[in-house]
C-alpha cells in the first residue's frame, strides 16, 4: 500500500489537527478488516510486533471515538472494541516509530495473518444413535454416562502472607511456569495440528507478558496484598473489562483472560487444573499426557476424544494403563449432554451414543466375554509365548517407572524391552545426579526380578524440553536436536546417564539402548562415551548395546550399523510418522500413520533380513501389541515385542495361536500390497480362516 495514504497527517475530522500531534510523531490510520474484528489472535500478533520494536505507540478506535491505549498492552487493545469496518489510528514516537506504523498498516492490510475464520457457535448438540469417524486407540469396552474433567475452585483467601517482595517473587515465578507450559503446548499444536490453530496460544503469552497488567498486580503486592489475591483481583478487573465490550464476539474473548487467569492461580496453589468427579466415561476435546497420566481408574471407565490420534502420548499412556479410547471422534461429541450413556469400542473405533436397550446388552455380553478372555490370558502370562510350530518370541514390557516395572512382572513379561528414561529428567530444575538415576535403575532391575531391562538413553528434544538445558526453538522438534541427536552435544549429561546405568549393569541383566540414531558415526561416539563411563574397570560383563531404528534411513543402511551393535529395537512410532510422513500426534492424518503400510514393513523386512543369524531383531513401538501386525511382524523374522504391562498377557496368548511358516507366507504376500488397509483385510482373513 502506498506510505503517502496512510503515513500523512491526519485527515480533517478524522483525528486531532496537525497541530495536536507532536514533531517526532509518525500517525497513520488502518481499517480493520477482520471477520471478527481485533479479537485475541489479531490483538496479540499486533501486540507482538510492537514490543519487538523501539518505539512507543498508540492505538485509538476513531470509529467509536475512544481514548487511546498503549499497543503493547493486550488487556488494553482489547477494550479498544475495534470491529470489522472500523478505523483505528495508530500514533508512533522513539527510533522506529516510522518502521512501527508501517508494520501495522502492512500486517493490518494481511488482516494480522488470520486466515481462518472463527465461529463464536457452540457445538451442535448430538443425539445421535452411532458416530462415523472415531479411531481406535486403546482396546477394550467401556459403557456408562459422559463425564468431563471439572476443576475444583481455587480458594482465593487461604493462603499464608509473606513479604511483599516475596509475594510478588511468586507470581514472576508461577508467570514463568505456565508460560513454558502454553509455548509447549503451542510447538505441539503447530506441528500436529497447524501453526493457525497453535496462534490461539499467542493471546495467553501475550498477557502473561503484559506490562501493565503486570504493573497492577505488582501494585497490589506492595501494598500487603498475597500473592493469589493480587493475582485474582487484577485478572477478575481484566476478564469484566472484556466482558463488558460492545460485541458478542469480543466478549467471548474473556474466556482467555480467565484460562491464563486460572492457570496461574493453580500453579500458585498447587492445585490440580481437572478431574472426573463421578462414575463414566470421559469426553474431552484431548488429553495432555500429564492428564491421561492422572486420569482415576477407579472412575474412568473409558474415555472419547474430539481430537487425537492412535498414536498420540495420551493414547499411548491410556493403553499402557489399560483405559479403552476412541479418538478423533469430531467436535461434535463435545456437545452431548453430560450424562449421557455411551458406549465405545477402543478395538474396532465403535462409538454409540444413547444406545437402544438390545445394543447395551450386546455390548454388555462382548465386555463380559473380554474380561472372561483375559483371565485366562493372565492365568497362563507366565508360560513362554510359543507359537503352534514350537517357535518362542519373548514379550517385553515398556516401561516408564518402577511401578510399571511391578505390574510388567504381575503380568508375566519376559523382561523390559524399552525403559524410558526421560521420567528421571521431566519436570525439574536440574539433571539427576549420577546415583540418583543407579537407584531408579536398581530399583527397576530389582523389581522385574533377575530378567533382562533395557535403558534407553534420554530421549528428549524440542517436544520434550528440559528446563535446565538449553535448546533451539525449532518449527518442527521431531526432525531436529533430540535423542542421541541431543546428547552428544552435552556429553556430561550422556556420560553421567551411562555411568549409572553401567553400576546398574555390573548388578543386574541390563542392555543399553541408543535411540534416534541417523549414521554409524552416532553409534561410534556414542559408544566412546560410554567406554568413558565405563572408567578404569571397562564395560560391565553381559552389558548389551544397541539402538533404535526410527529413522527410514538407518534402516535401509543397517548394514553399516552391524559391527557396532548386539541388536536393534525398531521403533514403529517414529518410523511410521518418518517414512509416511504424517506426524503421529497429527488427528488430520491418523489414518495414514499404520505401520501396516507395506512401505513400513519393507523396511522392517530390510533389517530382519540383514540381521538374521546375526543380531536379534525386537520392535518396542505401538504396533508390538496390534494384533492383526503381530503376524505380520512375526512373519518377518522379528523374535521379540515390547509393549505395555496390560497388554503382555493378550500379546503372548495371541503368539500362541501363530504358525510362523503361514506367517511368513503372509508377511511376503502383504509387501507386495498397496496399502495398510490390505494389510489387514489379508491378516483379518488368514485368523478367520484359522479360527473356522
Amino acid at each position: 500500500m502506498g506510505k503517502s495514504g496512510h503515513l500523512s497527517a491526519p485527515t480533517d475530522g478524522a483525528t486531532p489537527d496537525a497541530g495536536e500531534v507532536n514533531a517526532e510523531e509518525v500517525v497513520g490510520v488502518f481499517s480493520v478488516e477482520n471477520p471478527h474484528g481485533l479479537h485475541a489472535r489479531p490483538a496479540a500478533r499486533l501486540v507482538n510486533e510492537v514490543r519487538a520494536l523501539d518505539a512507543s505507540v498508540q492505538l485509538r478506535n476513531l470509529t467509536t471515538g475512544g481514548s487511546p491505549v498503549p499497543a503493547g498492552s493486550l488487556s488494553r487493545v482489547a477494550t479498544l472494541a475495534a470491529l470489522r469496518g472500523h478505523d483505528v489510528e495508530v500514533r508512533a514516537s522513539g527510533p522506529q516509530a516510522q518502521e512501527a506504523v508501517e508494520h501495522l498498516l502492512t500486517l493490518a492490510a494481511r488482516r494480522f495473518d488470520e486466515t481462518v475464520e472463527e465461529t463464536a457457535a457452540p457445538p451442535a448438540q448430538v443425539r445421535a444413535s452411532s458416530i462415523s469417524g472415531p479411531l481406535p486407540a486403546s482396546p477394550g469396552i467401556a459403557i456408562g454416562p459422559i463425564r468431563r474433567l471439572t476443576a475444583v475452585p481455587v480458594d482465593l483467601h487461604q493462603e499464608p502472607l509473606g513479604e511483599p517482595a516475596a509475594e510478588w517473587r511468586r507470581i514472576v515465578e508461577s508467570v514463568a511456569a505456565v508460560r513454558r507450559d502454553i509455548e509447549h503446548v503451542r510447538v505441539v499444536t503447530a506441528r500436529e495440528v497447524g501453526a493457525e490453530q497453535a496462534s490461539i496460544f499467542d493471546a495467553h503469552l501475550s498477557l502473561l507478558a503484559d506490562a501493565e497488567m503486570l504493573a497492577d498486580v505488582k501494585t497490589r503486592t506492595s501494598a500487603g496484598i498475597g500473592a493469589v489475591s493480587a493475582w485474582a483481583g487484577c485478572l477478575a478487573n481484566v476478564e469484566r473489562e472484556w466482558a463488558s465490550l460492545p460485541d458478542p464476539y469480543l466478549r467471548e474473548r474473556a474466556a482467555d483472560v480467565h484460562a491464563v487467569g486460572d492457570q496461574v492461580l493453580r500453579a500458585l496453589t498447587g492445585e490440580p487444573a481437572g478431574r472426573m468427579t463421578s462414575h463414566g466415561v470421559l469426553v474431552a476435546n484431548d488429553l495432555t499426557p500429564a492428564q491421561t497420566a492422572g486420569l482415576d481408574l477407579g472412575l474412568v471407565t473409558g474415555v472419547v476424544l474430539a481430537e487425537g490420534s492412535p498414536t498420540s502420548h495420551a493414547a499411548i499412556l491410556a493403553r499402557a494403563r489399560d483405559i479403552p479410547v476412541v479418538v478423533a471422534a469430531g467436535p461434535e461429541v463435545l456437545g452431548i449432554p453430560e450424562g449421557t450413556t455411551i458406549l465405545l469400542d477402543g478395538s474396532s473405533g465403535e462409538l454409540h451414543v444413547d444406545p437402544s436397550p438390545e445394543l447395551l446388552a450386546e455390548y454388555e455380553r462382548r465386555a463380559a466375554d473380554a474380561a472372561g478372555r483375559r483371565a485366562q490370558q493372565l492365568a497362563l502370562a507366565e508360560q513362554p509365548a510359543r507359537s503352534r510350530d514350537g517357535i518362542s518370541v519373548a514379550v517385553a514390557a515398556n516401561l516408564g517407572s518402577v511401578a510399571d516395572a511391578r505390574a510388567a512382572l504381575d503380568a508375566g513379561a519376559d523382561g523390559a524391552g524399552l525403559v524410558r528414561t526421560e521420567f528421571l529428567f521431566l519436570d525439574r530444575s536440574a539433571a539427576p545426579s549420577v546415583e540418583e538415576q543407579s537407584a531408579e535403575y536398581d530399583a527397576i532391575a530389582e523389581a522385574m526380578d533377575g530378567r533382562r531391562i533395557t535403558l534407553r538413553t534420554l530421549d528428549v528434544g524440542g517436544d520434550k524440553p528440559l528446563s535446565y538445558l538449553p535448546m533451539p526453538q525449532e518449527a518442527n522438534p521431531f526432525l531436529g536436536q533430540r535423542g542421541i541427536r541431543l546428547s552428544l552435544e552435552h556429553r556430561d549429561l550422556l556420560r553421567d546417564q551411562m555411568a549409572a546405568i553401567c553400576r546398574t549393569a555390573r548388578d543386574h541383566p541390563t542392555s543399553i539402548m541408543i535411540p534416534m540414531v541417523s549414521t554409524p558415526g552416532e553409534m561410534i561416539e556414542a559408544r566412546q562415551v560410554l567406554m568413558e563411563a565405563a572408567g578404569s574397570a571397562g564395560l560391565p560383563q553381559g552389558l548389551h548395546v544397541g539402538t533404535m531404528i526410527e529413522v527410514p534411513s538407518a534402516a535401509l543402511k543397517i548394514e553399516a550399523f552391524l559391527p557396532y551393535v548386539d541388536f536393534v529395537s525398531i521403533g514403529t512410532n517414529d518410523l511410521t510418522q518418518y517414512a509416511l510422513a504424517a506426524e503421529r500426534g497429527n488427528a488430520a492424518v491418523a489414518a495414514l500413520s499404520d505401520a501396516l503400510d507395506p512401505g513400513v514393513l519393507q523396511l522392517i523386512d530390510h533389517v530382519c533380513r540383514a540381521a538374521r543369524g546375526r543380531i536379534d531383531v525386537a520392535v518396542c513401538g505401538e504396533a508390538a501389541s496390534d494384533e492383526l501386525a503381530i503376524p505380520v511382524l512375526v512373519g518377518l523374522g522379528v523374535r521379540e515385542l515390547s509393549v505395555s504391562p496390560p497388554a503382555v498377557p493378550r500379546v503372548k496368548a495371541a503368539i500362541r495361536e501363530l504358525d510362523t511358516g503361514r506367517c511368513t507366507t503372509l508377511a511376503e504376500e502383504a509387501l507386495t500390497l498397496a496399502g495398510a488397509d490390505d494389510v489387514r483385510k489379508l491378516v483379518l482373513a488368514m485368523l478367520e480362516e484359522d479360527e473356522g
